[in-house]
């Protein structure tokens, strides 16, 4: 029965199919319909107005400070004066002559400390600390033998009163012994592409078997270096520094040997010189008067070497020439 059912079904849609397909292929309605079915088409999708690139406009050139006219006179053997700004050179004397640095030694001391030590170590002064400054007549902090300071509180004893002492304590916390924290030096020295510089010790005395030496050139790119670091910055621009006694260690009050900073006895006739942010003095009889310094004038910011001046004070002098020279040279937008 079920059978049946579905055979007739679907002889009436056979028979449905072929009375329809006929009306549809040769009749003007079935014709009209196929067309329309023909030529349909989906309706496109509006595309969204583009925006116009506008391209960001180049800013004018800055007018920078810019050389003319004679260069200063030094009293130095060579000296370096940069842009920090712009990084241009304004004065480059004797730039790639090697000197004896002295003192300014302790920029690298410093730099390695800070980033390779722990400021919160507490490393404890020994006999060859104080043996240092003695037997080579150096500059020192007063550190006691047998006190604990921290690494960080023997920074502002390193590049304050410029100890001799406190390099080797510094030396000895972080490497071992001297030895070791000078080839440290040496190293960065090299990473740091200052290829005209080599050290025998963590402080820039003078030993009979040598002495530290360097050039303008690469000194201001290593003082460059040390004051993009802000705990050394934040060093070299303090005038005094006073650490009070502890279990551990006797009260200590650290003075700036950077006259430009303040008074210095050692320097008394110096005045401070305004804008001044650091750097680092240095002097022995071999190398002379050594001086790295910073300063700030109207929103300019400039860099100073001066290397074998004749005393302790020239040294100031011939800064102090290179800082008023650069400051007042004229702004100028610079050629294309």
């Amino acid at each position: 029965m079920g059978r049946r059912i579905l055979a007739v079904i679907l002889l009436v849609l056979a028979i449905s199919i072929g009375v329809i397909t006929p009306v549809l292929a040769f009749t003007p309605v079935g014709a009209h319909l196929l067309s329309s079915f023909a030529s349909a088409t989906p309706t496109p999708t509006p595309s969204p107005t583009p925006v116009p690139f506008t391209p960001t406009p180049t800013p004018p050139p800055k007018p920078i400070l810019t050389v003319e006219g004679a260069l200063p006179a030094l009293h130095a053997k060579a000296a370096y004066l940069l842009d920090a700004d712009t990084g241009h050179t304004l004065d480059d004397f004797h730039g790639e002559v090697p000197l004896s640095m002295a003192s300014t030694t302790k920029i690298m001391t410093a730099v390695i400390a800070i980033q390779m030590g722990n400021l919160d170590q507490m490393i404890t002064v020994k006999q060859d600390a104080h043996d240092e400054w003695v037997n080579n007549n150096g500059s020192n902090a007063q550190l006691h033998v047998g006190d604990k300071i921290k690494l960080k509180d023997l920074l502002y004893a390193l590049l304050l009163p410029s100890g001799d002492d406190a390099a080797i304590v510094i030396a000895d916390g972080i490497s071992g012994n001297s030895d070791n924290f000078v080839n440290v030096m040496n190293i960065f020295a090299y990473r740091l592409h200052l290829f005209q510089t080599h050290y025998i010790n963590p402080d820039g005395l003078t030993y009979k078997t040598g002495q530290n030496y360097t050039t303008t050139y690469d000194l201001i790119r290593l003082a460059q270096y040390a004051m993009s670091l802000p705990l050394f910055a934040q060093i070299v621009k303090t005038p005094q520094y006073t650490l009070p006694a502890t279990g551990t260690h006797h009260p200590y009050i650290w003075n700036t040997t950077n006259a430009f900073l303040a008074h210095s006895d050692i320097t008394p006739t110096v005045k401070p010189y305004p804008g001044t942010t650091g750097i680092k003095t240095g002097y022995t009889a071999e190398a002379g008067g050594c001086l790295v310094f910073s300063a700030t004038r109207n929103g300019h910011h400039l860099i100073g070497i001066v290397l074998g001046s004749v005393d302790e004070t020239s040294r100031f002098a011939d800064a102090a020439t290179l800082l008023n020279w650069g400051f007042g040279l004229p702004l100028k937008v610079p050629s294309p």
